[in-house]
């Protein structure tokens, strides 16, 4: 049995409900704005839409419905009931009619199989003998993560820039590394294409010491460019990185060299992204490395 799942990107729904009953199947994911027109089509392949559809995709569905073997439509909240969602933003209740409540009577037409994810909805569409699935861990094949950061603020964008191609290739080289750094829209947008980067809003001095608090984080980064500006700079970087519990790679400037002593308390590197790249990768996945890093940072910390 093949199955096709239509989904708008990766989401809970699909992860919660929808993707554990698929494994026994020859399953492959689908965009939801995907390019209809280049769909294949396998006879007698099965097709299930997570909660949301289009119109391209129900012309779709019309041309190729004889090849077509089983259709079906999941959700995990009343998407069928207008009256359901009083209350909610109007933009969001319009996603809903667009996507999901408009298409009822049309999958119904269509001899379309509804899958819900809770006796309420079963009761609800009873005639419609829609079936229950019942969730499961979508963590089972989670990877526990080394998060590796750099907290600069908007007067650092020019670092920030010079930073992706260095976290493009670690998270594509290493799955069990995550990114985090504060931004604004322009920064999202910037890392937007990128898996596993969380990226925090900017916050108050008093709320960044309570966050660097939580434990959590391996490697810090402190990337400096040449620039005028720079050669003003303090080496505050290193406080930050070190009571979050991590290990400093810094750029080889004299704003750095000052505190930091290379393979002692940190690392010191030239301004080139495969190194910086490298370098996160392996301090990363030595923990016996980083607590000794660390245990000289913390030293002279408290010195």
């Amino acid at each position: 049995m093949t199955w096709l799942l239509v989904e708008q990107g990766e989401n809970p729904s699909s992860d919660y409900f929808v993707k554990p009953l698929l494994e026994g199947g020859a399953a492959r994911s689908c965009s939801l704005n995907a390019p209809v027109d280049s769909i294949s089509v396998e006879q007698g392949m099965d097709l299930v839409f997570v909660r949301y559809l289009t119109p391209q995709w129900r012309l779709w569905v019309e041309k190729h419905r004889a090849s077509l073997g089983r259709l079906v439509f999941f959700m995990d909240d009343d998407l069928f009931d207008l009256s359901a969602h009083q209350g909610l933003l109007l933009r969001y209740r319009w996603k809903l009619y667009r996507l999901a409540t408009r298409h009822k009577t049309w999958l119904r037409k269509m001899n379309a199989e509804l899958w819900v994810s809770n006796q309420w909805l079963a009761d609800k569409y009873a005639d419609w003998r829609p079936r229950v699935l019942k969730p499961q861990s979508s963590y089972t094949d989670c990877l526990p993560q080394n998060t590796f950061f750099y907290h600069g603020s908007a007067s650092h964008m020019k670092e920030i820039r010079w930073l992706l191609p260095v976290v493009e290739e670690v998270l594509q080289r290493d799955a069990s590394f995550s990114f985090e750094l504060i931004g604004n829209a322009e920064i999202r947008k910037l890392f937007s294409h990128l898996p596993r980067v969380h990226i925090l809003q900017p916050m108050s001095w008093t709320a960044y010491k309570s966050l660097v608090s939580r434990p959590g984080r391996a490697v810090g980064l402190a990337p400096l460019l040449p620039s005028s500006f720079n050669q003003a700079r303090s080496a505050t970087k290193f406080y930050d990185i070190t009571h979050a519990g991590a290990v400093g790679i810094y750029a080889d400037h004299p704003v750095y060299q000052s505190l930091v002593q290379h393979e002692q308390n940190g690392l010191l590197l030239p301004m080139e992204p495969e190194v910086w790249a490298k370098a996160i990768i392996e301090l990363g996945n030595d923990s016996n490395r980083r607590q000794t890093l660390l245990t000289h940072a913390r030293k002279l910390m408290s010195d």
